[in-house]
C-alpha cells in the first residue's frame, strides 16, 4: 500500500496589530467661531493649529500628531475637545483636513478662560 501525499498549507499569518492605538481627540463645532486657543499652549507635541474655517476662527488637531494625552481637553473652557474620533466622525473628518493647511498659520493669541464664551449655546465648563 502506498502513502497517500498529503498537502499541508501554511497557517496565514494575521494582521499585525498596531500597539498602543490611540485615537486622537478633535475639537468640535463648539469651537468654531469661539476660538479661546488655550488648547494648544498646553499640548507637549504641538499638535493644534489655528485657522478660519467657513469665515469663523477655529483650531483642529492633527491626528497624525496627537498622542491622545488629554491635556488639551482639560484645558477647553466651554468642552469643545471630545477624546476620540468615533465621537464625533464629522469634526474629525475636518480637522484631519484642515490641519495640513492650518500648520503654516501663527499661533492663536488664547483668551481668557473666564472670558465669557461668544457662541449663545456655549458656557464654561
Amino acid at each position: 500500500m502506498g502513502e497517500a501525499a498529503v498537502k499541508i498549507r501554511p497557517l496565514s499569518k494575521p494582521a499585525p496589530i498596531k500597539e498602543n492605538f490611540k485615537m486622537a481627540y478633535v475639537i468640535t463645532e463648539k469651537c468654531h467661531g469661539e476660538r479661546y486657543g488655550l488648547c494648544a499652549g498646553v499640548c507637549p507635541v504641538e499638535a493644534i493649529f489655528p485657522g478660519t474655517y467657513q469665515g469663523k476662527d477655529f483650531m483642529v488637531i492633527d491626528p497624525a500628531l496627537c498622542i491622545s494625552c488629554g491635556a488639551c481637553a482639560a484645558e477647553c473652557p466651554v468642552g469643545s475637545i471630545v477624546e476620540s474620533e468615533d465621537m464625533d466622525a464629522t469634526y474629525a473628518k475636518i480637522n484631519a483636513d484642515l490641519a495640513p493647511q492650518f500648520k503654516a498659520n501663527p499661533k492663536a493669541t488664547p483668551r481668557s478662560k473666564d472670558e465669557a464664551p461668544k457662541k449663545p449655546g456655549n458656557k464654561l465648563k
